[in-house]
């Protein structure tokens, strides 16, 4: 009972009832009163340290249809772009984080773009992200790792990862479509959105249903779009993709990590799809 005085006056409780057992009345209720406060408490930082670790789920996600979709520490389920495995250099997993090894010099980049092993169609998903100073990286949807002869199997949809302040990609494109948040090279992420500092971990959450396809960026939308459309055509044909034929209307394709070649990583990488009726 000392030990459990202690850490009542540590965290003393509100109520009469244990304000009364530290002035020692009757104890027998403000135990009570202490032992269900202490178990409140510490199964709110219980919970709190679950959600806060990497590349876990926590009960309220999982009852929610979410499941990772890289376990944090294999390279199972993903694969490259160009080949059946993955990459055997160009990527590290170290202490629950996937990251792209930088090149040297402007070198082509050396492990290249890594692919879910499962395509998608309507899904929600969410990753982690962290750049480092002058950074180059995306994410990638509705990709097609086979295509025709002579097209780039990594072209899809992207959520741009960009240093704005940094890179020069940032001034090119249109009215910066090139920054990070943007539809790659097709819509801008509105100039005022939400960006961590570089070295600190960001959040895009990419939301498809149908045609219809949202970026977020640290819990605000960027842009929207509506894929196959008249507007969509529209954008594309003036944008880098134009020559390429029917460009982000795949009814299902993969998920894709950039390698820029800079150092770029990524963690808690979660996704849900619709339950089929």
């Amino acid at each position: 009972m000392k030990s459990l005085r202690a850490e009542c006056r540590k965290n003393p409780p509100t109520c009469a009832v244990s304000q009364a057992f530290l002035h020692k009345m009757n104890p027998l209720p403000c135990l009570t009163a202490c032992l269900i406060v202490l178990s409140a408490a510490t199964s709110a930082r219980a919970a709190q340290a679950d959600a806060a670790t990497p590349n876990t789920l926590s009960a309220s996600e999982q009852a929610a249809g979410w499941r990772l979709l890289w376990d944090g520490k294999t390279d199972n389920g993903w694969r490259s772009v160009r080949a059946e495995a993955f990459p055997k250099s160009g990527w590290t997993i170290q202490d629950g984080v996937l990251s792209v090894a930088p090149t040297k010099d402007g070198a082509a980049p050396n492990g290249g773009d890594v692919i879910t092993r499962e395509k998608f169609a309507d899904f929600e998903l969410l990753v982690d992200f962290k750049i480092t100073a002058g950074a180059n990286s995306g994410i990638k949807i509705y990709i097609n790792p086979s295509p025709a002869k002579g097209t780039d199997p990594s072209l899809g949809p992207e959520f741009q990862i960009l240093d704005d302040a940094k890179h020069p990609d940032a001034k090119l494109g249109r009215n910066g479509n090139r920054t990070i948040g943007s539809l790659y090279d097709l819509i801008p992420a509105p100039a005022d959105k939400s960006v961590k500092p570089v070295g600190e971990w960001n959040q895009a959450r990419i939301l498809s249903q149908g045609r219809h396809v949202e970026f977020w960026l640290n819990g605000h939308k960027t842009v929207e779009f509506e894929r196959g459309s008249a507007a969509w055509r529209e954008t594309v044909a003036t944008s880098k993709f134009k020559n390429v034929p029917a460009f982000g209307e795949l009814s299902e394709g993969h998920i894709l990590l950039q390698d820029h070649g800079n150092p770029v990583s990524f963690r808690n990488i979660k996704i849900r799809v619709p339950v089929a009726p």
